[in-house]
């Protein structure tokens, strides 16, 4: 399933992966302090995120209870492709260069991604 994220949209679906169900009132409360959000946003958000197809609900007593659709490592992929095509027109290549010349790699991040390579090509 493809479904693409706002900024506010991944602040929700954070919160409901690491802890659903959760009704209107629960996510309210979670998420005021961080983004000051009131009942009404979050039924917003909310009501997006359901004709998106991200989350559902269930009827629990009076309230909804919250779930979400799709998983935080199927978000992360599509928005990673996304993100890869908008800016480097889908070409890693391009994006790990721009990283490199900006000295964004720590010696750690070059340490996992060369482990990740490695798998990669034993798979080949």
């Amino acid at each position: 399933m493809s479904v693409s994220l706002s900024n506010m949209e991944w602040k929700l679906m954070n919160q409901l992966w690491s802890e659903a169900p959760m009704t209107l009132m629960q996510l309210t409360r979670a998420l005021e302090a961080d983004t000051g959000w009131t009942k009404h946003t979050v039924i917003t958000m909310l009501t997006r995120l359901e004709s998106k197809g991200a989350v559902r609900w269930e009827q629990a007593g009076r309230a909804r209870e919250y779930y979400p659709v799709i998983t935080a490592e199927e978000a992360r992929r599509e928005e990673t492709a996304g993100f890869l095509d908008r800016v480097y027109g889908g070409k890693l290549g391009l994006m790990m260069s721009a990283l490199v010349e900006d000295k964004a790699l720590t010696k750690e991040d070059i340490d996992e991604l060369t482990e990740i390579l490695r798998k990669a090509g034993e798979k080949k």
